[in-house]
């Protein structure tokens, strides 16, 4: 068995912190009241990692690219069929699927969640530059089957750790936590030097700008 760097650590900083950002979304939303006040935290924290992620997946580490991400057909078919390929050292067709969708999810759950009006005490930032017909689709989204897609999700996401882990014997969490993985063959390594890092480190900021000027944006 080979030991290889699979995911770099911008990639498992990303990970942790846009499921502790995730929870506390759903958390606060439970609570109400003055949690509301970082459940709008929370939503901004996720739109940062999200665009960080998407730029990520352009120049990141080899198996973090979306160019690595085996989403065609042709490759979940053979997936399901039990083929175990090296080409799928980092995430497999199922999992390139589920991770595309549940940022698409998550974007949309953002959106939504930017141009509410609970006609109440919470206002998203940009309500204001969409019609009212708009506001009231996307506060009804956001509050009902957005949320409850999202937990769907999570469920989904936990249930598959635990299905790889006892069904298949194979535990997917350490890797995502130290980022290396032992595989019968060598493949590319992901890049994770300083250098790389640091440029993660800039495009977070940058995602973070992004987002605060959006948030910010005055009538």
């Amino acid at each position: 068995m080979v030991t290889v760097r699979i995911w770099d650590l911008p990639t498992r900083v990303f990970h942790g912190a846009l499921a502790l950002c995730v929870l506390g979304l759903l958390v606060s939303a439970e609570l109400g009241g003055n949690a509301m006040v970082w459940h709008f935290r929370f939503g901004f924290a996720v739109l940062t990692l999200l665009l960080f992620r998407l730029a990520w997946g352009l120049v990141g580490g080899h198996w973090s690219r979306w160019a690595q991400f085996p989403l065609h057909p042709a490759s979940v078919v053979a997936y399901l069929k039990g083929r175990s390929l090296l080409l799928w050292a980092g995430h497999n067709p199922l999992g390139s699927w589920s991770v595309v969708f549940l940022m698409l999810v998550l974007t949309l759950q953002v959106a939504t969640g930017l141009i509410s009006d609970d006609e109440i005490a919470n206002v998203g930032p940009l309500s204001f530059l969409v019609a009212g017909r708009w506001v009231s689709w996307a506060t009804s989204w956001h509050k009902d089957w957005g949320q409850l897609l999202v937990m769907a999700l999570v469920i989904l996401h936990l249930s598959a750790l635990v299905w790889y882990r006892f069904k298949k014997k194979i535990s997917l969490v350490p890797a995502m936590l130290h980022g290396d993985k032992s595989l019968p063959e060598a493949v590319t390594a992901s890049k994770d030097h300083a250098a790389q890092r640091l440029l993660a480190f800039v495009l977070l900021v940058l995602s973070a700008l992004a987002v605060y000027f959006l948030v910010t944006i005055r009538p």
